[in-house]
C-alpha cells in the first residue's frame, strides 16, 4: 500500500506506469499475426481476392479520413478520452472478429480498426502533457519499451498457442479480446491532463509563440522571467485555471490557428528537416503497404490451410531485431547531419533487396528472412529520423510534424492502394503488388543515395561548412536533452 501511495504521488512515475501498462496490453494482440489465415479460413470463409482488393483498402481510406481530425481532436479533448476511445474500439474490433460473420461485418471491422490506428497519436503524445520536461526522455523509453514488449509477447504467445498447443484461431481471437478488455479498463486510471499543446488561452499562446520564435534557450530565459515576476505557484495555478476552465471556449479555439502556423513554420524551416520528413513520409507509406499485405504473400507461398505457419514467431523476431537496432542508434558516434541521408539511401537499398527477395523466392523461410531484414531496416531508420527531427524542435513542433508526416504518408499509401490494390482500379495480384512495392523502395533509395553522396562529398571537401554549424549543433544537443 505504501509503494502504491508513493507511486501515485509522483508527478511522472504514476502516469508513465499506467500508460506503459496500457501500451503493453493494448499491443499484446495475440491474434494479429494470424488475421489473414483467420479471414480466408473456414471461420470467415472470405476469398483471398476480396480480402486483398476490397477489405484491406477500406481500412486505408478510413484511416486517411480519420487521421487529421483525430489529431486535432486528441489535443482538444486532452488525450485521455481519445485513449479510452482507442481501448473501446480495440474491444469492439475483436468482438467483431469473434462473433460477426460475413463481408459486411468485416467491412465495418476495417473502419473500426482505422479508428484504432488513427488514435495511436494519443498514446504517443499523452505523456508529454502530464509530466515535467526533464522526464521526457525516460518516459519515452519506458513507453516504447512497453509497446515493443507487448507486441513481442502477443506474437510469441500466439505462435506457441498455435504451433505447440494447437489452439483454434477463434480461441486465439477470444484470448485477444480478453486482453484488450484489460487494456480498456486500465485507461480509467490515467490522470486527466491539465494542459494541451495547441488549444491554449491567449496568454499561454502568446508565451508559446514568443518562445518558439526566440528558440529553446530563450524559452528558458522567458520562463525564468515570468517565474520571477509572478511567482511559480501563482503562475501554475493561473495556467491550469485558464486551461481547465476555458479549454473549449471560443478564445481557446481561436488561438489554435496561429500556434499551428508558427509550429508549422518552425517544423519545416530548414532543408535538413524537410529531407528527413520526406523520407519519413515516403518510406512509411511503402512500409505500411508491405506490413498490411505480407500475410497474403506468405499464404501465397505456403497456404495456411495445408501448412504450419510461423507468422507470430517472425513478427516477434522482427520486434527483437528492430529494438536492438534502434537501441544501437543511441550508442553510435556518428554525425548524422553528415552521414544520415546516405544511411537512409543505403539501408533503403537493403530494404529494397529484401522486398524483391520476398517476391522471387518459393521458400517460405527465405520470405520470412526477407521480411525480418526489411522491417528491421525500417525500424532502424525510423528511429534515426525521429530523433533527428525531435532534437531540432520543441515538443509542439514535433507533435505537429508527426501528424503532418503521418498524414502525407497515409495520403501516399491511399494513392498506391487506389491504383494498385483496389478492385475498382488495377486490382493486381499479391506478387505483382510486391514487385511494385520493391520498385517504389528502389526509387526512394536512389533519391537518398544521390542526395546523401552529395552531402557527404560537400562536407568532406568543405569541412569549414560543417564547422560553421557548430552553434546550431549545440542547440540541437540541448533540444534533444529537453525532448
Amino acid at each position: 500500500m505504501g509503494c502504491w501511495t508513493k507511486l501515485k504521488s509522483s508527478e511522472w512515475a504514476y502516469p508513465t506506469t499506467i500508460l506503459s501498462l496500457y501500451g503493453f496490453f493494448a499491443n499484446c494482440r495475440v491474434a494479429e499475426p494470424f488475421l489473414t489465415p483467420y479471414l480466408i479460413g473456414p471461420h470467415k470463409n472470405i476469398s483471398e481476392e476480396v480480402v486483398t482488393n476490397y477489405l484491406f483498402p477500406v481500412w486505408t481510406y478510413s484511416y486517411l479520413a480519420f487521421l487529421f481530425p483525430v489529431f486535432l481532436l486528441t489535443d482538444f479533448l486532452r488525450y485521455k478520452p481519445i485513449i479510452m476511445i482507442q481501448g473501446l474500439f480495440l474491444v469492439t474490433n475483436y468482438v467483431l472478429l469473434c462473433f460477426a460473420p460475413g463481408v459486411p461485418a468485416m467491412t465495418v471491422l476495417q473502419v473500426n480498426y482505422a479508428v484504432v490506428t488513427s488514435t495511436e497519436v494519443a498514446y504517443l503524445s499523452y505523456i508529454y502533457s502530464v509530466i515535467p520536461n526533464e522526464n521526457y526522455q525516460r518516459a519515452t523509453g519506458y513507453l516504447r519499451g512497453a509497446f515493443l514488449a507487448g507486441y513481442t509477447t502477443g506474437a510469441s504467445l500466439g505462435q506457441v498457442l498455435i504451433s505447440v498447443a494447437g489452439v483454434d484461431y477463434f480461441y486465439i481471437n477470444a484470448i485477444t479480446l480478453g486482453i484488450m478488455s484489460i487494456a480498456f479498463l486500465i485507461t480509467f486510471w490515467l490522470p486527466m491532463p491539465q494542459r494541451s499543446m495547441f488549444f491554449k488561452g491567449k496568454q499561454a499562446a502568446a508565451v508559446g509563440l514568443q518562445s518558439q520564435q526566440e528558440g529553446p534557450l530563450e524559452e528558458n530565459r522567458l520562463e525564468d522571467r515570468v517565474m520571477d515576476k509572478d511567482g511559480a505557484d501563482s503562475l501554475k495555478e493561473e495556467m491550469e485555471h485558464n486551461g481547465s476552465a476555458g479549454w473549449c471556449s471560443r478564445e481557446n479555439v481561436a488561438t489554435v490557428g496561429p500556434v499551428l502556423w508558427q509550429s508549422f513554420r518552425e517544423s519545416y524551416s530548414s532543408r535538413h528537416l524537410i529531407y528527413w520528413s520526406l523520407w519519413w513520409a515516403l518510406a512509411t507509406a511503402g512500409y505500411v503497404q508491405v506490413f498490411n499485405y505480407i500475410q497474403l504473400m506468405w499464404d501465397h507461398i505456403e497456404p495456411s490451410a495445408t501448412s504450419s505457419i510461423y507468422n507470430g514467431g517472425v513478427e516477434a523476431v522482427c520486434c527483437l531485431v528492430g529494438a536492438a537496432a534502434a537501441f544501437s542508434v543511441g550508442h553510435m558516434k556518428v554525425s548524422w547531419a553528415v552521414w544520415g541521408e546516405l544511411a537512409l539511401g543505403l539501408f533503403s537499398a537493403v530494404a529494397t533487396g529484401a522486398v524483391f527477395l520476398m517476391v522471387f523466392t518459393s521458400s517460405i523461410w527465405v520470405c520470412y528472412a526477407g521480411y525480418v531484414i526489411f522491417k528491421s531496416c525500417y525500424m532502424l531508420l525510423f528511429t534515426i529520423t525521429a530523433f533527428q527531427i525531435a532534437s531540432n524542435l520543441s515538443m509542439e513542433c514535433y507533435a505537429l510534424t508527426f501528424g503532418i508526416n503521418s498524414f502525407v504518408a497515409v495520403t501516399l499509401q491511399t494513392i498506391i492502394t487506389a491504383i494498385v490494390v483496389d478492385e475498382t482500379a488495377l486490382g493486381l495480384d499479391i506478387v505483382t503488388q510486391f514487385i511494385i512495392y520493391g520498385s517504389y523502395y528502389a526509387v526512394i533509395s536512389l533519391l537518398f543515395l544521390i542526395r546523401g553522396t552529395y552531402t557527404a562529398f560537400v562536407n568532406h571537401c568543405y569541412p569549414e561548412h560543417t564547422d560553421a554549424k557548430g552553434p546550431e549543433s549545440k542547440v540541437e544537443v540541448i533540444s534533444a536533452e529537453r525532448f
